[in-house]
């Protein structure tokens, strides 16, 4: 009979071992899907032309591909400072650099947890003293055991059964974390990219401001020569000539308005190339007008493109696989240890066959933990991860939103600035008509010089407006492309993550 019951005993745990066995590495995190989000067929401000027939009207999937290669977008300006200042940044920004760094550390996090897949397997060395009770040598009571000193030379194994997916569910998490960091590094990498964009023609537009203040100090000084003759000559009174000489130092003053304006940016670049502004410095170029058009493409390509959506999605993937690390914690834990190796009163002895040892099971509790109470600890980390995922689902969806915000945006800015350049140029035309007629009625007499002085500010005003319209539309362009989430896939990579992480 007591052979029936222990082997009974034997076959219910086994049974037990055998079921936990099974649900080894069965994750309880919920069956993680991308939210829905708007499903627009088209942007509401892109020109329907610039869509091939078959896309027009049409929504496609999008497909995670946010590691596709950006390319090195800025090359369609084709300009050479600007290629060179991009390839600068990249190489020395440090902002960009500390975004790596973040990669590697997402990396490394990622290789910890994947070591839970495996057993840790530890060897040690050293004497222990020890005295142990009679009882536990079933000697009568008072008997006194003396105490020993043991040595031992042994090796320690532990392992955690992938019980409930507890294991598979952390790496999981962390392999998300990975690539959401790697997504954050190129959102960095891409608003380093466009800054550096932006300032160059930033630079560039003062530059021009700068030549239209010269152009508009030298006529100045022209009309000043001029009314200073007249008044020689006795034709006009003193008072034209204090206004000439106060349109020309005010002239003047906005000229170096201009020049600090440019100092400040050239010093916002440097710092963008990772230098000091004490080590760099550029020659003035003024702008040229920016004329790309940049298609959009489909609004389901953008929700695959933009790094920080990318970012925002894998931050969901790893609060899902968190529900399931803590769904994983109200279930049992199974545990497996054991070590073996030589175990003698003397060193001497140690290692003698004679002198080996082992133990199977835990050095201290229970090889399988089967929680209980806790005070509600489990259920508030549950309802924690819930709630997180939820903060995360929310986020991801306003970031779309603000994508295609961003996108709109910068079309309709394209759109209306390509008319509103060519409005303004009509606008200088004719105030520059308008300043001339005024100055040659001037010198008739027909006109007094307020005239000369009200049209000479219109010429000035049309012409600084037109230049920072084109500084307008160049900023507008890069703001597109970088919307849009950089270049295109088919051009030359940029630097990718991998080899920067591991500088």
């Amino acid at each position: 009979m007591h052979r029936f019951l222990s082997m009974k005993k034997a076959f219910t745990g086994s049974v037990l071992l055998g079921a936990l066995l099974v649900l080894a590495g069965c994750s309880l995190a919920p069956t993680y899907e991308v939210p829905s989000t708007p499903a627009i067929a088209t942007f509401k401000e892109a020109p329907q032309a610039e869509l091939k027939p078959d896309e027009r009207g049409t929504w496609k999937v999008a497909q995670p591909s946010e590691e596709v290669a950006r390319g090195q977008w800025w090359t369609v300006f084709q300009d050479p400072k600007l290629n060179n200042l991009e390839e600068q940044a990249l190489a020395a920004n440090q902002n960009l650099a500390a975004a790596a760094a973040r990669v590697k550390e997402a990396r490394a996090m990622n290789q910890a947890a994947r070591a839970g897949f495996f057993p840790s397997l530890d060897a040690g060395f050293g004497p222990t003293r020890q005295k142990v009770s009679a009882a536990s040598l079933f000697e009568p009571d008072g008997t006194n055991v003396p105490q020993q000193t043991l040595w031992r030379a042994q090796a320690s194994v532990s392992y955690e059964v992938d019980l409930f997916g507890r294991v598979t569910s952390t790496v999981d998490a962390s392999k998300a974390d990975m690539q959401q960091s790697e997504a954050l590094f190129r959102s960095v990498q891409l608003a380093l990219q466009a800054d550096v964009a932006q300032n160059y023609f930033a630079l560039r537009e003062l530059d021009a401001e700068s030549q239209v203040f010269a152009s508009a100090v030298d006529l100045r000084e022209q009309a000043l020569k001029l009314v200073q003759r007249r008044y020689t000559e006795g034709e006009i009174t003193e008072l034209d000539v204090s206004r000439a000489q106060s349109e020309l130092a005010t002239a003047r003053s906005d000229a170096m308005t201009v020049q600090r304006l440019r100092a400040t940016s050239e010093h916002s670049l440097a710092v963008l190339l990772g230098k000091a502004p004490a080590e760099f410095s550029m020659a003035a170029d003024p702008l040229k007008p920016v004329t790309l058009r940049i298609p959009p493409g489909l609004p389901s390509s953008l929700l695959e493109r933009r790094p920080d959506i990318a970012a925002a999605e894998r931050a969901m993937a790893a609060a899902n696989a968190r529900v399931g690390v803590a769904k994983a914690a109200f279930f049992p834990s199974l545990t497996l240890t054991g070590a073996g190796g030589f175990e003698s009163a003397t060193i001497g002895d140690l290692f003698k066959w004679s002198s080996r040892a082992f133990l199977l099971g835990p050095l201290a509790g229970t090889s399988l933990n089967i929680p209980i109470f806790d005070g509600g600890r489990r259920k508030g980390n549950l309802a924690n991860a819930r709630a997180v995922y939820d903060e995360d689902v929310a986020n991801y969806r306003q970031q779309v939103l603000t994508a295609f915000r961003e996108v709109e945006d910068n079309l309709s800015d394209m759109r209306i600035l390509e008319d509103q350049t060519k409005t303004q140029a009509e606008a200088v035309n004719a105030s520059a008509r308008a300043a001339q007629l005024s100055r040659t009625q001037y010198t008739e007499g027909a006109v007094n010089y307020l005239d000369v002085i009200d049209a000479e500010r219109t010429v000035l005003q049309s012409r600084r407006a037109a230049v920072q319209l084109q500084g307008v539309q160049a900023a507008a362009t890069v703001n597109l492309i970088r919307a849009l989430g950089g270049g295109w896939g088919d051009a030359m990579a940029a630097t990718d993550v991998p080899s920067l992480a591991q500088k």
